[in-house]
């Protein structure tokens, strides 16, 4: 008996409601069922080869069928729920006042007051985890500029990250150049290396613009790892001076408090210039890249300078991310930098919503701010990272905040836009 036949029987027999109920606890006992079929010579049979003995756990089995019918039951339960919620006017009206400046201006005030006073009423590790949150938030949103806005799977994009970190670790190592004087150098620098990287690629798309991009990710930490003449290679570099406050000595406490307060204004500025950005006309030809690339360049959009663009700006912002967090840290080796750190700051992008801004910056901070709240279940905390990822995926799979779609009316002669 298939599924429809399960759920039109017990509807038929004991109505709507009960026969909902039970047409979904039916279908959990036989998931339960089988689940602990499957499983019974792992859970069951324990055999202790010293004394060559063997212990039957039955109650094992018992516990884990009777979890595996709760949650079975849950998720039938929760996925319905949002079946019969999709498309309604509560989750429009909900995505409307995101974007609703009315809300939104004095919303982002508040919130910045609170970040601003912060590490003034928090302990050291709070400020520590919160600035490496707002590190994350300015690579989410920058990779955003080139994988939500451009459409660009960007698979390399932590070796602009590395560049940016690496380049101000020499120049103040090896030259003495301080951090306000080596920032825009290196934001520089990644940009030279986006472009490097963008020019090779632009005619590729899709899982071979993926795959180059893999690969330029894993070329550079490679470089980084056996080019020990300058780098240092797997040992890293150490050593590297924080940013100084008008020429005085700032004990560890007061250095973690200032150096929040730059990430956060980098931060906020990073979030300004990226919003102006979208709402402009490279930003534009940007989504339009992403929708269509054929009727992009059919419009008239330069395609190569719109890519070359994106990768630039997007490498421009990793540069920034990069030295502060070699300013935060005082120490960088080749493994702060592998493929791992692409894949997260792309879950960024990815759970807080292609293209949109606020999703980007609200998924970076719940992303990295979550696994170190659960450090106190250290064997469970990814697996409550895991199921948090698959939970969203299922039930807001276009990200927390959906991008605001824009449409254009023409009613006698005047053009209207509404969201």
């Amino acid at each position: 008996m298939n599924e429809k036949k399960l759920n039109s029987f017990f509807i038929k027999r004991f109505g709507p409601t009960w026969g909902f109920v039970l047409s979904e606890c039916t279908k959990s006992i036989l998931t339960a069922l089988w689940f602990m079929l499957f499983t019974l010579p792992l859970v069951v049979v324990k055999v202790n080869t010293i004394n060559r003995t063997i212990t039957w756990r039955w109650n094992y089995v018992v516990f884990l069928g009777i979890a595996t019918f709760i949650l079975s039951f849950m998720w039938r339960y929760f996925i319905r729920k949002r079946d019969a919620r999709a498309g309604s006017e509560r989750r429009q009206i909900n995505l409307a006042l995101f974007h609703d400046p009315k809300y939104m201006y004095p919303s982002m005030g508040i919130i910045f007051v609170i970040f601003a006073v912060f590490p003034f009423v928090g302990s050291l590790y709070q400020v520590t985890v919160l600035s490496t949150a707002l590190i994350y938030v300015m690579l989410g949103v920058g990779l955003n500029v080139v994988v939500g806005l451009g459409g660009m799977l960007n698979l390399g994009y932590v070796a602009f990250y590395a560049v940016g970190a690496y380049t101000y670790a020499l120049l103040n190592v090896n030259f003495g150049l301080g951090f306000w004087i080596s920032l825009p150098i290196a934001a520089l620098i990644s940009t030279l290396f986006g472009l490097i990287l963008s020019l090779p690629v632009l005619r590729l798309r899709g899982d071979y613009l993926a795959i180059v991009t893999l690969a330029f990710g894993e070329i550079t930490r490679l470089v980084l790892e056996n080019f020990g003449v300058l780098t240092q290679g797997p040992s890293g570099i150490r050593s590297i001076a924080r940013p100084g406050f008008l020429g005085m000595h700032l004990k560890l406490q007061q250095a973690s408090i200032y150096m929040y307060l730059i990430i956060l204004g980098m931060t906020v500025l990073t979030l300004f210039i990226v919003y102006r950005l979208e709402n402009s006309r490279i930003g534009r030809a940007w989504q339009a890249l992403r929708e269509d690339e054929i009727a992009s360049k059919a419009m008239g959009i330069n395609i190569s300078m719109t890519k070359l663009t994106s990768f630039a700006l997007g490498a421009t912002w990793a540069g920034f991310a990069g030295v502060l967090f070699a300013a935060k840290t005082t120490f960088i080796n080749p493994a702060s930098f592998t493929l791992w750190e692409s894949i997260v700051i792309l879950c960024f992008v990815v759970l807080g919503g292609m293209g949109s801004i606020l999703g980007v910056t609200v998924a970076a901070l719940i992303l990295t701010v979550l696994p170190e709240s659960l450090r106190a279940f250290s064997e469970l905390r990814m697996l409550v990272y895991g199921v948090v990822l698959v939970l969203m995926m299922i039930f807001r799979p276009g990200g927390i905040v959906d991008m605001k779609k824009k449409h254009y009316n023409f009613n006698n002669n005047v053009q209207t836009k509404e969201a």
